[in-house]
């Protein structure tokens, strides 16, 4: 029940940040719903391809159809009162990656996945809805940047692992992985640590 409740509130979180770029890009009503929908079960739809879940998990039960509907709705009409663009995206993102992380991982073990294929599935779980994001608004994905995104994914992934057998109750263990994301991504953000780039300043394209 309680992670049900964990992939419910990805779900909306996702969803609500998805709907913001697309209404930060001027997007019909359509668009927005569209956008929305990707973010919120396109890092999920990937995972239960590659594992074999056939149909994936959204399309077996559609209380998640409705969340997301209803999550677009709520950004749409509110938009004034948390288009904050930045700090809105951000933090509704944020709260996504780290919740998603921990049903990525969770659904691996479940499948009887390896440790790391299972933080993989984490990670791709938590950052390709937004991948698919930012790629049809035509932004650079986050994930591609320099930015702490990934990265926090991978290392609450770990942080599961580690602390998984001095646990016997899963849910404390999922709030601790989900605090660590969320902990490392704002601490990343607010000090302006990033990871190392590939290129200089004044070096040019090959």
């Amino acid at each position: 029940m309680f992670f049900q409740v964990i992939d419910i509130l990805g779900t909306i979180a996702f969803a609500i940040s998805g709907a913001l770029v697309a209404m930060n890009k001027r997007m019909d009503p359509f668009g927005v719903l569209i956008i929305a929908f990707v973010t919120a079960v396109g890092g999920g739809t990937l995972r239960d391809v590659m594992i074999g879940i056939e149909p994936v998990s959204w399309m077996r039960n559609m209380t998640f159809v409705y969340v997301i509907i209803s999550s677009a709705f709520f950004a749409v009409l509110f938009r004034k009162r948390i288009n904050y663009l930045r700090k809105s995206l951000f933090l509704f993102d944020t709260i996504g990656i780290s919740l998603y992380t921990v049903v990525g991982i969770e659904t691996g073990l479940v499948a009887g996945l390896h440790p790391f294929i299972c933080i993989a599935m984490g990670t791709m779980t938590a950052c390709f809805g937004g991948v698919l994001r930012d790629i049809l608004c035509n932004e650079i994905p986050v994930i591609f940047r320099k930015e702490i995104y990934a990265t926090a994914c991978i290392l609450g992934g770990i942080t599961y692992f580690l602390l998984l057998q001095f646990f016997e109750d899963r849910n404390i263990l999922f709030v601790i992985v989900g605090l660590v994301v969320m902990t490392v991504r704002l601490i990343a953000v607010r000090y302006k640590i990033s990871l190392p780039t590939l290129y200089k300043k004044d070096e040019g394209i090959l």
